[in-house]
């Protein structure tokens, strides 16, 4: 993609990818699924992940899987709210943007 993606567009699309979990999902897993959009390195992931944790948008938790421990994040009542802002926001801008595209605006 040639347009920047800057960091409120990062932790939107991270807590949308996290949000379909109820239950949670693990980094590489994020990773993958964030891929889907964007062009995202692990090495770009794990500091919104962190971020978001900070901002108590994400909670962190550790499951066994295959005998090693795999760290779980999950979207909090805050990251609930910050996401329901982000797609509010998502949508004024990408319509006005779209407006503009379509000799509308």
């Amino acid at each position: 993609m040639i347009f920047n993606t800057g960091a409120a567009l990062l932790d939107a699309i991270v807590l949308a990818v996290v949000s379909k979990e109820p239950e949670g999902t693990y980094g590489y897993k994020i990773t993958q699924d964030v891929r889907q959009v964007i062009d995202l390195s692990e090495s770009t992931l794990y500091p919104v992940l962190r971020r978001l944790q900070k901002d108590d948008c994400l909670e962190v938790y550790d499951r066994e899987c295959a005998g090693r421990n795999r760290r779980y994040y999950k979207v909090t009542s805050s990251g609930w709210a910050q996401l329901r802002l982000y797609e509010g926001e998502w949508r004024s801008y990408s319509d006005k943007i779209t407006s503009l595209f379509e000799g509308k605006g």
